[in-house]
């Protein structure tokens, strides 16, 4: 039950990350045939209507899934590098305005000045210490990258689908990364979650959540910075 504990808060995010997404494919399986219900009622053919196996497999769920990927990885990505250097007074998402920076190797705890307790790649020096100073943001990037462009093969797929449904031409890949149909997802995708980002870091200044780490202590200045609760 410790081990349970010690990890609750990842084993949380992982039930609702599957519980949505399974809920995401039964709403969306729904949506899918309903759609094309209506196309073929307005065009007098038959439905082409997908198992839900099928719909697991097709670029639409795909499409979807990828679009919000992509978004909250590329979120992560600039919110790790951005607040490398960029800071926000009084905010506990960022630090203080004279910490700014990639710090000094002392403070870091990095070759000489690692103790017995961290990590090896941090007291091995040159490359590898390079490297993993970085891994976290290195990781988040090719994440994000991947799932882009994983959104963007899967919605050609889907957008192509799409033309010839309704008897139109398909496109190349290259030239479905130009259509506004690519770009308006990835962009409806992006505005969120910066919104969500700079609105949290400012909202954090003034308001409070008791025994939040993402939250100053309830009785901290508006104009502490860098602490948690």
């Amino acid at each position: 039950m410790k081990g349970i504990r010690n990890q609750s808060l990842a084993i949380f995010f992982g039930i609702l990350f599957l519980l949505s997404l399974g809920g995401q494919s039964i709403a969306g399986y729904h949506s899918y045939n309903d759609e094309e219900r209506a196309r073929a009622h307005l065009a007098h053919e038959k439905p082409e209507l997908l198992d839900y196996g099928s719909y697991l497999t097709s670029p639409d769920f795909s499409r979807d899934v990828m679009e919000n990927w992509q978004s909250e990885y590329l979120q992560f990505l600039l919110f790790i590098l951005a607040t490398v250097w960029l800071v926000q007074r009084g905010s506990p998402e960022s630090k203080k305005p004279d910490d700014s920076g990639t710090e000094s190797d002392r403070e870091q705890k990095i070759g000489p000045y690692a103790d017995d307790e961290s990590p090896l790649p941090a007291r091995a020096g040159g490359l590898v210490t390079t490297l993993y100073s970085n891994s976290l943001l290195l990781l988040m990037g090719t994440v994000f990258v991947a799932a882009w462009f994983a959104q963007s093969l899967t919605g050609w797929r889907a957008y192509n689908e799409g033309q010839i449904s309704f008897g139109l031409g398909t496109v190349g890949w290259g030239q479905y990364l130009g259509t506004a149909d690519f770009w308006s997802r990835t962009l409806q995708n992006w505005q969120s979650e910066f919104l969500a980002v700079g609105s949290m870091a400012v909202f954090a200044i003034y308001l409070r959540q008791r025994g939040s780490p993402e939250s100053k202590p309830v009785g901290a200045s508006h104009t502490s910075t860098g602490v948690e609760g």
